[in-house]
């Protein structure tokens, strides 16, 4: 998608440190990079500010979601907390991720940690795939993508959803994935996340609906949903085979 004015969204945030007089060490609130962008560019979209916002900081973990340039051009900010920044610094910040880091204590666990770590892990096995292969829930659906931003771990708030993708008519689908059993508390997060692409994101007239892929659907959450148009249930399956590798 082309650039909305005549500079892409990541070059504005650098217009935005020079036009505030960001300083090395001033801490610059999420609150207030939203409201420069709402006063100079109506038309960026909070949740694309707060997606540059993650990928432009070298120390967000969610920016491995995102096309990040490996030689530093989009290192610009070091996050502090969920609601504060300051300017990265080359010299004294570690470095920039660019690739999926590994959890500190990893190597070791109790059985429950490794069972929540490897259910975390299948989670994103399973989106990584079905980011790529969409037309498997529905025929025409496609990845949400604007300006090297994409619909995986889209930021809605301080929250992200799971895959936000487009349908074949130009409207929202917000997908919400479950590894093993979806219960009905899962709707109020995917209406909460509906909710606030319809008055953030989406443009008039254009729909939003929701997802919910789980191994296991709950009598609950098909209770639950049997009054809402708006989200449809899937449940999946897995196959696995092997090759063998002639040593």
């Amino acid at each position: 998608m082309l650039a909305l004015y005549h500079k892409p969204v990541k070059h504005l945030f650098r217009d935005m440190i020079v036009d505030l007089d960001i300083q090395e060490g001033q801490v610059i609130k999420r609150d207030e990079i939203h409201s420069w962008f709402k006063t100079n560019y109506p038309l960026v979209k909070p949740g694309t500010v707060s997606a540059h916002l993650l990928k432009m900081s070298i120390n967000a973990p969610s920016r491995i979601h995102y096309y990040v340039d490996p030689n530093g051009n989009d290192d610009l900010l070091f996050q502090i907390d969920s609601k504060k920044f300051r300017l990265y610094n080359p010299n004294s910040d570690p470095d920039p991720i660019y690739i999926r880091q590994e959890e500190e204590g990893e190597q070791e666990g109790g059985d429950d940690n490794n069972e929540i770590k490897s259910e975390f892990a299948y989670e994103k096995d399973l989106q990584n795939f079905l980011a790529k292969n969409l037309s498997l829930i529905e025929p025409g659906l496609s990845l949400y993508y604007e300006e090297e931003i994409s619909g995986v771990e889209f930021p809605v708030g301080n929250r992200f959803i799971d895959i936000l993708a487009i349908d074949d008519r130009n409207n929202y689908v917000v997908i919400e994935l479950k590894v093993s059993r979806g219960y009905d508390k899962t709707v109020g997060q995917i209406l909460r996340y509906i909710a606030w692409l319809k008055h953030n994101h989406a443009e008039k007239g254009q729909h939003v609906r929701g997802v919910i892929v789980a191994r296991e659907i709950s009598d609950d959450l098909r209770l639950a949903c049997s009054e809402i148009n708006d989200v449809e249930l899937y449940e999946y399956s897995l196959s696995v085979s092997l090759r063998k590798i002639e040593s």
